[in-house]
Parts: structure tokens; sequence; C-alpha cells
């Protein structure tokens, strides 16, 4: 097959899109596929046949660094455009068998992008529909749905970092909290506050990225993913940072978390983990694959955090690990999302 894969874009989880991506296209060619990998803000070059780009060599992978890139430096390299889809990329979707989305968070996993493939009568592409990644992308929606359905949930608050009352947030949540943007990934903006004279720090920290946020009580206990394939859960993985949390920088700092899968739960917890990412992957409308992560905390009850609509697919990202250990190899996930996609 001829496959594209669009990674890259404006949004701050763009180098994790890029090693994705990266990854992603390099196993795909393995396998005798023709890939053809594009940062979806920057588009092709003008003049370049899609058709040309399709090819099997491999493509060095791009490492992500400790810190969220600076956006405001990648749109000055474009020249300070404003679309988020750059020249040539619909027409490259256009000739490819399948369209494997590699981005992460903002408009690869907010329903944009895939709104925009619809309208221009591309389907085949991987993950997701517009509907399931919009819901599960939205973090206060998804919240309410998933509790809607039977998935416990922090409790929490929907917060406007410009006109909101800290206050607020002290009386109605109250201290561990964790202060989040509404719609971003990958621990991006994410800070855990212990007193009320962290709180503003916290918010102006996270109103960098947007300005609704989401205030939520913090649950103490052990922090553990499942994803979803199919419809059908994976094994769980439970993660373990070896410093600090599970912030930005230890999610994609080699060796900085020990990531045990499958978990070491009881079976009667793999089963119940394994019921409520499938309930909240079926509340949210997701399709083909996603992850749902957790808190188990020291009762033995579940709490999910969030849903992936777009997992990462780097050296250190779960979705993987967790195909591993149901006997799914990396190239394998791969051609089987890209199989699943062609079959839309």
């Amino acid at each position: 097959m001829k496959i594209a894969v669009l990674a890259g874009g404006l949004s701050p989880e763009r180098e994790v899109s890029l090693s994705s991506g990266s990854l992603i296209a390099n196993a795909l060619a393995e396998r005798g596929h023709l890939t053809a990998l594009a940062d979806v803000y920057f588009g092709i070059p003008a003049g370049t046949a899609p058709e040309s780009l399709f090819t099997s060599g491999q493509r060095p992978v791009y490492t992500v660094g400790s810190k969220a890139p600076d956006l405001t430096a990648v749109k000055a390299a474009a020249g300070g455009r404003e679309a988020l889809i750059g020249d040539g990329i619909i027409d490259l979707c256009r000739a490819a068998d399948v369209v494997f989305i590699a981005l992460h968070g903002a408009m690869g996993e907010n329903g944009m992008l895939q709104a925009t493939l619809d309208c221009c009568g591309i389907r085949h592409y991987t993950g997701t529909g517009y509907v399931g990644a919009l819901l599960s992308m939205d973090k206060d929606i998804a919240k309410k749905l998933m509790s809607g359905a039977g998935v416990p949930v922090p409790e929490g608050i929907y917060f406007d970092a410009r006109t909101g009352d800290p206050g607020l947030i002290a009386e109605k949540i109250g201290f561990p909290c964790v202060i989040k943007p509404a719609s971003c990934g990958s621990s991006v903006g994410v800070s855990r506050v212990f007193s009320r004279r962290e709180l503003q720090t916290a918010i102006a920290a996270a109103g960098v990225y947007e300005d609704m946020l989401l205030a939520e009580k913090m649950i103490q206990g052990r922090e553990l993913t499942c994803a979803i394939l199919n419809g059908r859960a994976l094994p769980p993985v439970e993660i373990i940072p070896k410093s600090g949390w599970y912030d930005y920088s230890n999610k994609y700092r080699s060796g900085a978390v020990s990531e045990i899968c499958p978990a070491r739960i009881t079976p009667e917890q793999t089963a119940e983990i394994g019921r409520l990412a499938e309930l909240a992957f079926s509340a949210l409308r997701m399709e083909m694959y996603g992850r749902a992560d957790f808190i188990l905390d020291g009762d033995g009850n579940f709490y999910c955090l969030e849903m992936n609509a777009l997992p990462g697919m780097t050296p250190t990202s779960l979705l993987p690990k967790e195909a591993a250990a149901a006997g799914i190899g990396y190239a394998d996930l791969c051609c089987m999302l890209a199989e699943l996609a062609a079959k839309k």
C-alpha cells in the first residue's frame, strides 16, 4: 500500500509526533509498504508531485527533547502562517491508499484534521473519527461522558485562567490538586499543587497553552494505563517514575520511568481496568484504538484521568508496550492499524 504518514503540526506535542511518525514510516517500509512522511504544518515543497514522495527507504528517527517545543519559533520558521494544514498535504492524502495519523494534540487529536479529511472525501485514515477525537480531547466533556457511563473520574471543575477566581479551586477542590489545560496531552502545562501559594503559578503555567483549564482533586495511588485495540483492552501497564512524577520530561526521557507490563495487579483488577477502559472508549465514540489513563488508589478503586485518541508511538510510548505484551510487535501493530484504516 501507499501510506501517507502525517506528523508534526503546530502543537506542544509536535516533537513527540515527529518521533512517532518517523518510527511508523520506517516500520511500514520494512514491511514492504511505500510511505510518505510529511509535517502537516509545513506541508510539502511547492511543485512536488505527491506520488514522488512515496518510498520504501528508511528515515532518520526524531528525538524528543526534555521540554515542549517553542511554537512561536516554529510558526516564525513558516513565515507566521496561520493555516494549520500546509500546502500539498490534502493532495498527498488523496494520493495515498491509507493516511496514518501520527499527530498528537491540537488539530491532530481534537477532531479538526479528521473532519477536514472527511469533508475532502478522504475516509481511509487511522484512528477515531472527528466525533471521538473531539469528545476525548476536551477533558471536561470527556469526564462528564465517562462519569455518566459509569467510569469513575476525579472530582474537578472547569476553570477559565483569564477570569476565574483561584479561590473557587481552593474552596471546591482543595489541596493537593492537579491543574491542567483542558485539551492538551503529554502532561504539557500540568502542575501538581499542594498549597494555595502554588496555585497561581500553576494556573499561569497551564494558561500558556490555553485559557480553559481543569482543576482536579489529586488521587494518590498507582498510575496505570490500558490501551484499546480494535475495541478490546490490551494488558495494562503500571508506570513508576524513578524521580518526581510522570511529567513531560519523564515521559520522553529514556530510562526515567519503570514501566511494568503486564501490570502487577490481581486478575480481578486486570479485568476491571479493561472493562472500564472499554466502557470509556465506547462512551466517547472512539474507533480503532486509544488509551485510557488511570490511578488505582489505596482502597483498590480505579479513577480514569483521561482518554487518548492518538496515543504515542515513540520508543518510550505505552501502546506499543501493551501490544507487545499481547504478542503484537511494533511493525505488526503499525500494519494492523493501516489495514483497519484501509477497510473503512
